[in-house]
């Protein structure tokens, strides 16, 4: 069994999940782009991973004027992982908020008048939006650590 294909089986599983109902902003994008950053030897699939599987899922769901800001938040959160010497509670949620405040940005400047009060709108009004976002990190995160610590247990051979 391949390590590494048992891991893009996993990040593809989660990625179906955002094909599917479910509250807003409860994705599993920044999950799994931590996921991905802490099990890939290689770092460069580590990075390109979460952004293909955005794009091919953006085709279904539909690219908006904030796809940029996304975009580059998740990178900022491939990062995030890269730089942490471990994925622990805190990573995830410095990359759910890194997520709110470059996401926010891109709809602030686009969609808000570009004035301190239109800024505190903007911000103010998607803080029940952060909630998900948080929820969300840390569930997809554990899950996909989780399946994976448990097929290696069974399969010791992935984890060398």
């Amino acid at each position: 069994m391949n390590r590494n294909l048992v891991i893009i089986a996993l990040i593809f599983l989660a990625v179906v999940t955002r094909l599917l109902p479910h509250p807003p902003n409860f994705t599993p994008i920044a999950g799994m782009a931590l996921f991905a950053v802490n099990r890939f030897s290689d770092k460069k699939i580590a990075f390109l991973l979460p952004i293909v599987c955005m794009i091919l899922t953006d085709i279904f769901i539909g690219f908006h004027s904030i796809t940029p800001f996304v975009y580059i938040s998740i990178i900022g959160i491939s990062c995030i992982g890269y730089f942490s010497k471990k994925i622990n509670n805190v990573a995830i949620l410095k990359s759910s908020l890194l997520f709110f405040f470059i996401s926010n940005f891109g709809v602030w400047l686009l969609g808000y008048p570009n004035t301190i009060s239109g800024f505190i709108s903007c911000y103010t009004l998607a803080l029940p939006f952060l909630i998900n976002t948080v929820l969300g990190d840390f569930f997809f995160y554990h899950s996909l650590n989780f399946s994976f610590n448990k097929i290696e247990e069974r399969y010791p051979v992935l984890a060398s």
